[in-house]
């Protein structure tokens, strides 16, 4: 009996395509992905929106040119994510972003949900965006983005229980952001 053949996803094949050099492949999954991909960027970069721009045509370009490496072993937007956070998390490296302590897991919004009115939305983004640069990445990689401690940790070079500290820390320091201001 024949082994029935699984159809390729849209990625899947604008991947292939694109790795062999066909722009409009690629041009393909930039569409697919752009938002997806500037919105975890745009939190881990506070907010800054020319900033977040950079940060997603950085990982855009970063993942033309590594195309080739791509093993398909995961889903290409699992992969093109990764390797934005990436992008982001270095970004935060290289401006020499000092370690920083932190809470506890009360547990914020679910990612997608939105029980904020647009007004506090943006207070919570502001108040985000002013926290510093390592325990905003924790803060957004944790809360916002479901990563573990352990693989925050291996990202940004840090123990696990470094990141647990950094958590509690940008918790808290929302906390006293967001209550200064009601």
């Amino acid at each position: 009996m024949p082994t029935p053949t699984v159809a390729l996803s849209p990625d899947a094949d604008d991947a292939r395509a694109a790795a062999a050099g066909d722009r409009q492949a690629f041009q393909r999954l930039y569409r697919r992905h752009a938002d997806r991909i500037y919105g975890a960027v745009l939190r881990l970069a506070g907010y800054d929106h020319a900033r977040a721009e950079d940060l997603t045509q950085d990982a855009f370009v970063r993942a033309w040119q590594k195309l080739g490496e791509f093993r398909h072993e995961s889903a290409f937007g699992t992969w093109l994510y990764r390797l934005a956070v990436n992008v982001a998390l270095m970004d935060i490296r290289a401006r020499g972003a000092s370690p920083v302590g932190f809470t506890d897991e009360e547990l914020l919004p679910e990612h997608g949900e939105t029980p904020f009115c647009a007004a506090e939305r943006e207070e919570l983004e502001r108040a985000i965006a002013r926290l510093p640069a390592r325990a905003r990445a924790v803060l957004v990689l944790h809360d916002i983005e479901g990563w573990r401690h352990e693989e925050i940790g291996a990202e940004l070079d840090m123990a696990v229980g470094t990141s647990k500290a950094q958590l509690h820390r940008a918790r808290g320091l929302l906390r006293k952001v967001l209550g200064a201001s009601s």
